[in-house]
């Protein structure tokens, strides 16, 4: 991957974290990016002084150091992709509850979802959830995953997906379960799990980033005849999306073939 290449791929998890409202000096995304940003230029300035010699003595390193920078973008990206999402699920839910509220269906709007050690504990183990915890369940499980404690996500994904099948958020579910596979570079299980993103939840919110996964993790997997078709499916069927400039660039790194 050269110097242009991971700069895009910087730029646009800039975009996606532009949406935030964190102030700027406060956003640990944009924080993080920086320090990303920071090592490329030092990277930039080894090739631009040493000589050929000593540049091919480093570029072994240089390489590593670029995968981790990949893996780092990617996690930050479903970080923030994933605050915006439930920013926009808590809004729906309120909304939802004060419509019964004027409708005369009861409920309460200050009640708040079950929280803290509790709830992760039940989330992981499939132990018996009070009433209306469905979303803190959820919730529960992706600190765990951002936390990244992935094994116990992974329990606790699967678990709401049992017990929440027909949930509003088992698309979302799905897809984080993925997640938890695919940032343990378990490939060949992500596969899978973000193909039942889009066989079974084809009308989450998570679709397009299903899709752009299973390209990835083709990749990964050496599969680039199936990769190249499936980004160019994401660039076709959701145009102007983060996911679709996400999948160009990666069409351009593994080139046509």
């Amino acid at each position: 991957m050269n110097h242009a290449a991971a700069k895009a791929t910087l730029l646009a998890a800039v975009f996606i974290a532009g949406c935030a409202t964190t102030p700027t000096s406060e956003d640990p995304v944009l924080v993080k990016l920086t320090e990303i940003e920071d090592r490329l230029d030092r990277i930039e300035r080894v090739t631009g002084n040493d000589s050929l010699v000593q540049m091919a003595s480093q570029i072994d390193e240089m390489q590593s150091e670029l995968r981790e920078l990949r893996g780092e973008v990617e996690t930050l990206r479903f970080e923030d992709q994933s605050a915006a999402d439930r920013q926009r699920d808590q809004y729906l839910d309120l909304d939802r509850r004060l419509q019964g509220l004027e409708q005369g269906g009861g409920g309460s709007v200050s009640a708040g979802p079950a929280t803290g050690a509790a709830v992760a504990a039940g989330a992981a183990t499939g132990a018996a959830a009070p009433a209306g915890s469905e979303r803190s369940r959820y919730e529960a499980a992706f600190e765990l995953l951002k936390e990244g404690r992935y094994e116990e996500a992974r329990t606790a994904f699967q678990q709401y997906l049992v017990d929440y099948p027909n949930s509003d958020l088992a698309g979302h579910s799905q897809y984080w379960l993925g997640e938890t596979y695919y940032v343990s570079q378990d490939y060949n299980a992500a596969l899978p799990a973000f193909r039942k993103v889009v066989t079974s939840y084809n009308t989450s919110r998570k679709l397009p980033d299903a899709l752009l996964k299973i390209g990835y993790c083709q990749v990964e997997l050496g599969q680039l005849a199936a990769a190249r078709k499936t980004l160019a499916d994401v660039v076709r069927q959701y145009p102007e999306t983060t996911a679709a400039r996400l999948a160009s660039q990666k069409l351009e790194q593994i080139g046509a073939g």
